[in-house]
C-alpha cells in the first residue's frame, strides 16, 4: 500500500510516500479502507519533535511509528475473527491516537476503539477532520472547563480546525461568545455563531472591559498572565498547547487562586473517552448545528506541502489529506 513516512524528526521534507506492506487486522480489529485523513497542527508539531519533551510520547530520537496521521475516515474492507460490531462496507471515522498510522491507504483499528459508523450525510474529507478541532474543543468546553448555559467564552484562534469547532459548540451549549481572529477571517467566525467577534489586528482583547467565564486559546499565542484581567472572580484560561509557563500557572492556581490555568492533552484520554466525544458531536451535525470548515484539500502524495502550509499558521479551519480521489 501507498503510505507517508517519516524517517525521523525534522520539516516537512522527512515525510516521503513509500511502498509499506499492507497491515493484517488482529482477531479484534477491522481493516479500514482509508478514504481521507487530516493534517493538523498536532501533526506538524509531533513531526517537527518539538517541544521536546514531547518526544517523551512519541520518541526520544525518531518517532515511534513511522507512518504519522491519528485521524481517518474510510470503509471496512476485512474483519478480525472476534470482531461483531462493523459488516463489510460500512462507512466510518475515527483516531488512531498515539498509535498513528493513518497517512497511508489502510489503517487497521480496534473495534472497540475510536471508530464509529458515519453519518450518511457526512463525506469523508467532513468525517476525516472530527478527532482534531471538534473532538478537542468539546472536550475542552464540556470536559475541561465545564461551561453552562449564558456563560461568557472568548475563543482566541477562533478561525482555526479547533476555533471554528468551538464556536460552533459553545453556542450549542448556551454559551454569549466572542471570537478572536484576523481580520480576513471575520466574517466566518461572524457565521458560524459568534455574538461578538474580535479582530486581533484592531484590538488586543486582553484589554478589554466584558468578563469572561472562560477564554479558550486555541492556538497558544496568548496566556494566562495576559488573560487573567478579563476573567470573572472564579474563571478559566484553557489551551491545549502546552507551554512551561503554562504548566506553572496550572499548578499555582490549582493551590491559590481562583482564577484557574488548565491544559489538556484530548488524545491521552481512554479510548472510551474519546469514542464518546464523537457520540456527542454527530446529533450535533445531523441537526445542522455543526460544520466542518474546510480550507485546502491535499492528494497523499504532496502531505509535505499540507504540512508547509500549517506550519505557515495561516490556515482557515481544516485541512484535508485526500488519499483515495476517486471515492472521496
Amino acid at each position: 500500500m501507498k503510505a507517508i513516512v517519516a524517517s525521523g524528526y525534522g520539516g516537512p521534507e522527512v515525510l516521503q510516500i513509500k511502498s509499506m506492506p499492507k497491515p493484517s487486522p488482529k482477531e479484534n480489529e477491522v481493516l479500514v479502507k482509508v478514504i481521507a485523513t487530516s493534517a493538523t497542527t498536532a501533526d506538524e508539531m509531533m513531526r517537527s519533535g518539538k517541544p521536546y519533551f514531547g518526544r517523551l510520547i512519541t520518541g526520544l530520537r525518531k518517532p515511534k511509528h513511522q507512518i504519522p496521521g491519528t485521524g481517518f475516515a474510510g470503509y471496512i474492507v476485512e474483519t478480525g475473527l472476534n470482531t461483531n460490531k462493523f459488516i463489510l462496507g460500512t462507512r466510518v471515522f475515527g483516531e488512531t491516537t498515539l498509535v498513528m498510522s493513518t497517512n497511508a491507504e489502510y489503517v487497521a483499528v480496534p473495534e472497540d476503539g475510536v471508530i464509529l459508523p458515519m453519518p450518511d450525510n457526512m463525506t469523508y474529507a467532513e468525517a476525516a477532520t472530527y478527532g482534531d478541532g471538534h473532538v478537542t474543543s468539546l472536550n475542552f468546553l464540556k470536559e475541561i472547563a465545564q461551561i453552562k448555559p449564558n456563560d461568557k467564552v472568548l475563543i482566541n484562534g477562533a478561525s482555526g480546525s479547533l476555533g471554528t469547532a468551538a464556536v460552533q459548540i459553545a453556542k450549542f451549549m448556551g454559551a454569549w461568545v466572542t471570537g478572536v481572529c484576523s481580520t480576513r477571517n471575520v466574517g466566518l467566525v461572524k457565521s458560524l455563531g459568534a455574538d461578538h467577534v474580535i479582530d486581533y489586528n484592531k484590538e488586543d482583547f486582553s484589554r478589554g472591559n466584558i468578563k469572561y467565564d472562560l477564554v479558550f486559546d486555541t492556538v497558544g499565542k496568548s496566556s494566562y498572565a495576559k488573560s487573567k484581567n478579563i476573567l470573572t472572580e472564579s474563571g478559566q484560561y484553557v489551551s491545549p498547547i502546552l507551554k512551561f509557563s503554562l504548566l506553572l500557572q496550572m499548578l499555582w492556581t490549582k493551590v491559590f487562586a481562583k482564577k484557574k490555568a488548565k491544559f489538556a492533552a484530548t488524545g491521552l484520554r481512554s479510548e472510551t473517552e474519546l469514542r464518546d466525544l464523537f457520540a456527542q458531536l454527530v446529533p450535533m451535525f445531523k441537526e445542522g448545528r455543526l460544520k466542518t470548515v474546510i480550507d485546502r484539500q491535499y492528494p497523499l502524495e504532496k502531505i509535505s506541502e499540507a504540512h508547509r502550509y500549517i506550519a505557515s499558521g495561516h490556515k482557515k479551519g481544516n485541512v484535508v489529506v485526500i488519499v483515495d480521489a476517486q471515492n472521496a
